[in-house]
């Protein structure tokens, strides 16, 4: 239980296409660590929480001066928790952010932004001469899960083409509730943003896309 979400509610979720073995929100035992794989946005905001506890800042400013300024993206985006996810640290009262948009919060952001954020992981970390992300973290980003090759750290991956059959298999992606995704593709030099899209389209728009880049 975290911010009076309990971790129940996302056990035995069913995303990108992966079978669950009971309904949504049932029980299931607890596996050990690295035993068991589960997308679960409540764990995500602890995830949240002990790196605000880490950096001892909201992680929104954070991402502000360490990301979002060096890359020159708007001041308009924002990253909120829930009314009830505040803690106080070093006599300062902050709020632990959340990862998704499950119960309110999350982040809201326009597609030039996105976009931004997609050049910079497309350029292996860097932006015009600074580094912004460490290239080792990159590439351990991409590295498949052995639970799950279609996902990374927290990016989603399209190993041997099984998330989007028509996109290379390098590409990778940052995939929201209500059709919203940040496709980027290495092999082709590609960062397309898509906003409110039906999610069964989005193969289809991919293979439109490889289509007049091959001629």
């Amino acid at each position: 239980m975290l911010w009076d979400k309990p971790d129940l509610v996302d056990r035995n979720r069913s995303v990108a296409g992966r079978p669950s073995a009971a309904p949504k929100g049932t029980h299931r035992d607890l596996q050990p660590p690295g035993g068991f794989w589960e997308y679960n946005d409540v764990r995500v905001n602890r995830l949240s929480l002990a790196l605000l506890r880490v950096w001892r800042c909201p992680l929104p400013e954070v991402f502000r001066e360490l990301v979002m300024d060096p890359i020159g993206a708007s001041r308009e985006w924002e990253w909120a928790g829930y009314r009830n996810s505040w803690i106080e640290i070093d006599g300062r009262r902050a709020q632990s952010v959340s990862g998704g948009g499950h119960w309110g919060g999350g982040v809201f952001i326009h597609a030039p932004d996105q976009a931004r954020i997609g050049l910079m992981l497309l350029r292996r970390g860097m932006w015009d001469r600074q580094r912004i992300l460490s290239e080792a973290w990159v590439e351990r980003m991409l590295e498949p899960c052995l639970l799950n090759p279609q996902y990374g750290y927290l990016w989603w991956l399209n190993t041997g083409r099984g998330l989007y059959p028509n996109a290379p298999a390098a590409s990778y992606y940052a995939r929201g509730a209500g059709g919203n995704l940040t496709w980027i593709d290495p092999e082709d030099d590609i960062i397309a943003v898509l906003r409110w899209t039906d999610p069964a389209a989005m193969d289809g728009f991919m293979k439109l896309v490889m289509a007049a880049l091959r001629g």
